[in-house]
C-alpha cells in the first residue's frame, strides 16, 4: 500500500501555514497556530480520526483570527485530498453521531470529490473564551471547498457552545476515519459508478 501522507505549505500576505497529515496514524497531534481553542479542536480531528496531524500558523491575529482559522481550513483541505490520491478502494462514506453531556452532535460526509458543506449549528453565545464560533463555519468551508468533499454537520442539541464545539469536530474526525478507511474487499475499486470522485 502507498504511504497516504501529505504535507502542504499555503503562504499569503495575511497567512503562512503548514499542515502535515498521515491517514494511516495512530492519532498524533502537533499545532503552532496561535488560536489555541482551534488547536483544541483540531486535536479531537486527530485523536478521533487516528491521523497524525501536524500545523503551523503564522497569521495576522493582530487584526482577529478569521485568516488564520479559514486558511488552516483550506490548507488541511488540500493536504486531505493530496493524501487521499486517486481514491481507489476508500470506503468514501463516512458518519458519526457524538455526544457530550447534554450536547449531541451528527457528521456524515462522502469524498465525492464535489465540494458542498450544510453547517446547521446554532451556538448558545457568540464567543467561546476569545474565540469567534461564527470562524466555525469558515473552517469547514475553506476545508470541503479544498478536499473536494461533501459535508453535512449537525447540532442535533446542546446548551453549553464548547461542548457543542467540542461534539462537531470529533464526529467530524471519527465519519472522516470511516471514509477514508480502505475496503479489503474493493481494494482495486473506486466506490463509484461514473468511474471517477
Amino acid at each position: 500500500m502507498t504511504s497516504r501522507t501529505a504535507t502542504v505549505a499555503r503562504n499569503t500576505l495575511e497567512t503562512q501555514i503548514e499542515v502535515s497529515i498521515n491517514l494511516d496514524g495512530s492519532g498524533q497531534f502537533k499545532a503552532e497556530t496561535g488560536v489555541p481553542f482551534l488547536d483544541h479542536m483540531m486535536e479531537q480531528i486527530a485523536r478521533h480520526g487516528l491521523f497524525d496531524l501536524s500545523i503551523k500558523a503564522n497569521g495576522d491575529l493582530q487584526i482577529d483570527a478569521h485568516h488564520t482559522v479559514e486558511d488552516i481550513g483550506i490548507t488541511l483541505g488540500q493536504a486531505l485530498k493530496k493524501a487521499l490520491g486517486d481514491k481507489i478502494g476508500v470506503v468514501r462514506y463516512g458518519h458519526a453521531y457524538v455526544p457530550l453531556d447534554e450536547a449531541l452532535s451528527r457528521v456524515v460526509l462522502d469524498l465525492s470529490g464535489r465540494p458542498g458543506l450544510e453547517f446547521d449549528v446554532l451556538f448558545t453565545r457568540d464567543k467561546i473564551g476569545e474565540f469567534d464560533v461564527d470562524l466555525f463555519f469558515e473552517f469547514f468551508q475553506g476545508l470541503t471547498n479544498h478536499a473536494g468533499i461533501t459535508l453535512h454537520v449537525d447540532s442535533i442539541k446542546g446548551r453549553n457552545a464548547h461542548h457543542i464545539a467540542e461534539t462537531i469536530f470529533k464526529a467530524f474526525g471519527r465519519a472522516l476515519r470511516m471514509a477514508v478507511s480502505l475496503d479489503q474487499r474493493a481494494l482495486k475499486q473506486l466506490p463509484s459508478t461514473k468511474g471517477a470522485l
